[in-house]
């Protein structure tokens, strides 16, 4: 506790302004950027249903967070992107990232507090982020300035504050476990801390842009829906899938017999007692009023609510259990929960990490969501297979990124058939032999030229004719 507290008013030295004060909105000319803390009016149902309001039946985020559906898409999507691995990447030369270490940011990514380890830290925070729409994260420093412990915040404990010059602070109420005891705070419940030490990752920000709004703000009348027909099911159920309904006597009859009857009928037919034969006297006749789960289309009513969840969480409804299978293989269906739900919270929280920890070029932070794609075999050995064949992938970048195994003998190089041809090679081709036109035809070999008639050939020349009787002379 020392060390952390140590840790945190360090901030102060490292800051021209003191990063960790008791509130004082008027002294600052502080104002709230929404009327309660934890986001744009905290969902809260003041009356779920008729009166309930009297009874201060009111329902809250942990309230629908039991609806069956809300805690499956909450819980899938948190615990789905906690099992990525969280990396440190540095930009190389070839503007390629590529993971690296470093002894100033490796050690918070690995082990971001004391408390938590790096798959419960970033589930808390799409939690946070899914329920209330806001994520609040302390920084604790060291004497340099280094951020060496994030600590997730109560979303419903902090609240935004503006100044009229436009400065952003917030406040936060105490927090023992995150290190806002009072050696602290100063013996305070409430303190202000500068923009600068507190990482805010928001949801959507539909109404304000420091206020994210949670999925909840749209689908909580669905989840309340779905609790209520659970509810009723298993009032339902209890009484032996029976309806309820009325005793009917033929003539008029006191108030005081209505509720013997009653009280005979609700403790001898009805729960545990159900299916036992009664037996009824004087005209009295039993009439349903409430509808059967048939007539009340129950099975409808809960898989319109659950899809209704799923579509405000960006989740496919079978992978939440709603539904039939896709026609398409398992690859497609998770490339779809990919770009439609999570990508968007992958990159919100890489963008959070690198600014919040203040990463110097060329260091960032990436998710490995090979992790997450690549559950398919076969889609997988294709994946590797095509990579090398069309020469983007070595062997041994393959065999690293699909199959988790080392390099071989012969493996670093990228391979290329012998028969491609880049686009320059084949216009140059093209331009000394074009298509469309023949090719020239081959010249014509000199002729040798003859060899000069000396005397000798003459001589034998014009004997060889005077034989034939061919009178010639030398000339």
């Amino acid at each position: 506790m020392a060390t952390r507290t140590k840790a945190i008013r360090n901030i102060a030295k490292a800051r021209p302004k003191a990063a960790i004060r008791p509130a004082s909105r008027a002294s600052a000319g502080l104002g709230a950027a929404t009327p309660g803390g934890g986001g744009w009016h905290p969902f809260v149902v003041h009356e779920p249903f008729t009166g309930a309001w009297q009874r201060n039946a009111e329902t809250t985020v942990d309230s629908v967070l039991a609806a069956p559906m809300v805690f499956v898409c909450v819980t899938k999507i948190m615990a789905d992107i906690g099992k990525v691995r969280l990396r440190l990447v540095e930009l190389t030369g070839d503007g390629v990232w590529a993971e690296t270490t470093s002894p100033a940011f490796s050690p918070v990514l690995k082990k971001p507090n004391r408390y938590q380890n790096r798959i419960k830290f970033i589930e808390y925070w799409i939690a946070s982020k899914l329920l209330h729409g806001n994520t609040y994260v302390l920084k604790s420093r060291d004497a340099r300035g280094i951020v060496t412990a994030l600590y997730i915040l109560d979303p419903t404990r902090v609240t935004p504050l503006v100044t009229p010059s436009g400065d952003v602070y917030y406040e936060l109420r105490r927090d023992d476990l995150s290190g806002l005891g009072p050696e602290v705070t100063g013996g305070m419940d409430v303190v202000t801390v500068p923009g600068t030490e507190i990482i805010h990752d928001v949801m959507y920000a539909l109404f304000h842009p420091l206020i994210g709004v949670s999925p909840l703000f749209a689908c909580g009348m669905a989840a309340l829906q779905q609790q209520a027909i659970a509810s009723g099911s298993k009032t339902f159920f209890a009484n032996g899938s029976q309806p309820g309904g009325v005793l009917t006597a033929p003539g008029a009859i006191g108030d005081d017999t209505a509720k013997r009857l009653k009280d005979y009928w609700n403790t001898e037919f009805s729960g545990a007692n159900f299916g036992k034969v009664a037996v009824l006297g004087d005209g009295l006749k039993y009439e349903q009023m409430t509808m059967s789960a048939a007539d009340a289309q129950l099975i409808e009513q809960l898989n319109w609510s659950g899809t209704t969840i799923c579509g405000c969480y960006g989740m496919p409804p079978y992978l939440a259990g709603i539904g039939a299978a896709p026609p398409f293989g398992p690859t497609p269906l998770l490339q779809l929960y990919y770009n439609e739900c999570l990508q968007p919270l992958f990159t919100s929280l890489e963008l959070c990490l690198d600014e919040g920890l203040e990463l110097p070029p060329p260091y960032g932070t990436e998710f490995d969501v090979d992790d997450l794609i690549w559950v398919d075999v076969t889609a997988k050995n294709t994946a590797a297979a095509e990579g090398i064949k069309g020469g983007g992938m070595s062997p041994d970048e393959a065999r690293a990124r699909y199959f988790g195994l080392g390099k071989v003998a012969g493996g670093g190089s990228p391979y290329m058939q012998q028969q491609m041809f880049s686009l320059a090679a084949l216009a140059e081709r093209d331009a000394d032999q074009p298509f469309s036109k023949a090719a020239p035809a081959a010249p014509a070999a000199p002729a040798t030229p003859a060899a000069p008639f000396t005397d000798d050939t003459k001589a034998a020349i014009i004997s060889r004719l005077r034989l034939k009787g061919i009178e010639c002379h030398a000339g």
